[in-house]
């Protein structure tokens, strides 16, 4: 056991009894209390609609996937399309962009707010981009503000990687609802934890349509007889039941992500004002550190973890901070992937890299972050000031 873990359970007897009430019942595969947490999140963000799956990664792979099969023109992806990441993120991020034969093209992100660099999106964005995945990392909400500003009036599909930053506000309004769709993560280390688990959010009811029968097999049976996918529905089911529409999956949750998603999301609230605290005993230990600096904030920061990145021109070793954390009993990891671009995996990918990547390699080599938590952390973050 170490003294500051990177991840830590929130659950209680109400998670435990919540999972208890699902055996009881003999109720395992999708069903009530999953309906229940999607309405309740949905409200939650002040989205029209969330369907939930399996991971955050199966979020990401449906959103794609829904924009590839939407009849609305502009919205809709076709193989080729260029797509603006970021070249921080996790491998699901770009996975499904691949997967559906778009063009993958890596921008550089900020050193100090480790989101896209805003100067080198700019750049980026050319008459041929269609879409713009913004990821925000660590908890931290991208300057949607600005990211729109560089989109204008071109037909540019914007969507959200939010698996790392449920929680986090900008100008007011919740990350991961300022795309046509938003995913997000209950992963166990993640802000709320249903073991296993992912969400989306849109306000778009065809997209919500196209994600419920992409989520079970791309069948109908899950759709509202009136749908905008197919032709109403048959009122016999026997038949409708087995009548497949689209090209799906099956990435559907169980019901007991579902009973543990309704009992965590009552404790977001304050298990994000305690991240929030956290953070603060964390911006007065590094504020003038002379190796070590913070993410900067943008908006209101949920505080996925801590990043801990040694400032250029600092004679500091990623080596010997590894080796001064795991002194004080700090667990420790690179902040996502680092720079995703350097994998040999993207050699499968069609992709380019817009201008070069100097900050991610900067995290790449020179980063990492430690755990946050929603339990007092200022002994941490002493800990810390003293490297």
């Amino acid at each position: 056991m170490t003294d500051f873990p990177l991840a830590s359970s929130s659950w209680d007897d109400n998670e435990l009894k919540a999972i208890q009430s699902v055996v009881d019942s003999g109720m395992f595969t999708m069903g009530p209390n999953v309906a229940r947490f999607e309405k309740e999140f949905a409200s939650y963000l002040g989205s029209r609609h969330c369907v939930m799956v399996n991971s955050g990664s199966s979020a990401n792979l449906l959103m794609v996937a829904a924009l590839r099969y939407t009849k609305q023109a502009d919205l809709q992806l076709q193989p080729g399309d260029e797509v603006i990441v970021p070249a921080v993120s996790w491998s699901t991020t770009y996975y499904p962009l691949y997967q559906y034969g778009l063009k993958i093209k890596f921008v550089d992100i900020d050193l100090n707010t480790l989101n896209f660099d805003l100067k080198a999106l700019e750049q980026a964005v050319t008459d041929n981009t269609r879409a713009i995945m913004a990821v925000n990392l660590l908890g931290n909400p991208n300057d949607f503000a600005e990211i729109n500003r560089i989109i204008g009036d071109r037909n540019i599909v914007m969507i959200e990687d939010n698996c790392e930053s449920m929680g986090a506000t900008f100008d007011g309004k919740q990350a991961g609802t300022f795309g046509v769709m938003g995913s997000f993560s209950s992963f166990f280390s993640h802000h709320i934890s249903t073991m296993e688990g992912g969400l989306i959010a849109t306000d778009d009811e065809e997209l919500y349509h196209i994600l419920l029968s992409l989520r079970a097999h791309g069948w109908t049976r899950n759709l509202p007889k009136s749908n905008l996918v197919c032709d109403d529905k048959s009122d016999d089911p026997f038949e409708e039941s087995f009548r497949f529409v689209l090209p799906g999956y099956n990435v559907r949750p169980l019901e007991m992500s579902g009973s543990l998603g309704i009992e965590q999301l009552r404790k977001l609230p304050d298990l994000v004002s305690q991240r929030r605290k956290n953070a603060e005993f964390f911006l007065g230990a590094l504020t003038n550190h002379p190796h070590i600096q913070l993410q900067e904030e943008i908006g209101q920061s949920s505080w996925f973890g801590f990043s801990l990145i040694i400032r250029p021109g600092s004679d500091m070793t990623r080596k010997q901070l590894r080796n001064a954390l795991d002194a004080k009993g700090f667990e420790s990891r690179p902040i996502v992937t680092g720079n995703f671009a350097k994998n040999e995996v993207v050699d499968y990918f069609d992709y380019e890299i817009a201008g070069s990547l100097d900050n991610a390699d900067h995290i790449d080599t020179h980063g990492l972050f430690v755990g946050n938590h929603h339990y007092d952390l200022e002994a941490a973050a002493e800990a810390i000031r003293s490297i």
